[in-house]
């Protein structure tokens, strides 16, 4: 794999990985490159040092990690108010519904058809579940699971 520092013709630096040389090549003649901020394809490599371990010491020097505020955001200002608001909604829905586990199909149905009292529910429920729930006229909708959530 190879890392790459790459600048758009707005001036916004990023970087990528890819497998190879060759296949930075292909994918920015295909205009597959994009830059995360402006989505502008015009992207070019960045000067670059290379990285070389040194073999004429026994030790290689401690790292010296940047000062937080010298680190430049890994995420865009746009995807980061997007991740905000699909956290909020998250959070709305935790806190002002019943969570019903793997049963979300099963208790969805009784509500809607009048078997269960009417509240708001939350779960679990699989692709062909959630289909089968719209099919019959039930409405739902999946609750975003941020990256950060996983962790």
């Amino acid at each position: 794999m190879i890392r790459y520092s790459l600048v758009c013709e707005a001036a916004h630096g990023f970087d990528s990985w890819f497998p190879s040389s060759e296949s930075y090549d292909a994918q920015a003649v295909r205009g597959l490159v994009t830059c995360p901020i402006c989505d502008s394809a015009q992207v070019t490599k960045a000067l670059m040092a290379p990285s070389v371990a040194r073999t004429d010491r026994g030790q290689l020097p401690a790292p010296v990690a940047a000062p937080p505020e010298a680190v430049l955001p890994m995420i865009a200002e746009p995807e980061r108010q997007v991740r905000a608001m699909l956290r909020a909604l998250r959070e709305q829905v935790v806190a002002n519904s019943e969570h019903v586990g793997a049963s979300f199909a099963e208790e969805a149905r009784k509500i809607h058809y009048g078997e269960a009292e009417g509240r708001s529910i939350y779960g679990e429920a699989s692709p062909a579940e959630a289909r089968a729930l719209i099919e019959e006229g039930i409405d739902v909708a999946p609750i975003p699971v941020m990256p950060d959530d996983r962790n």
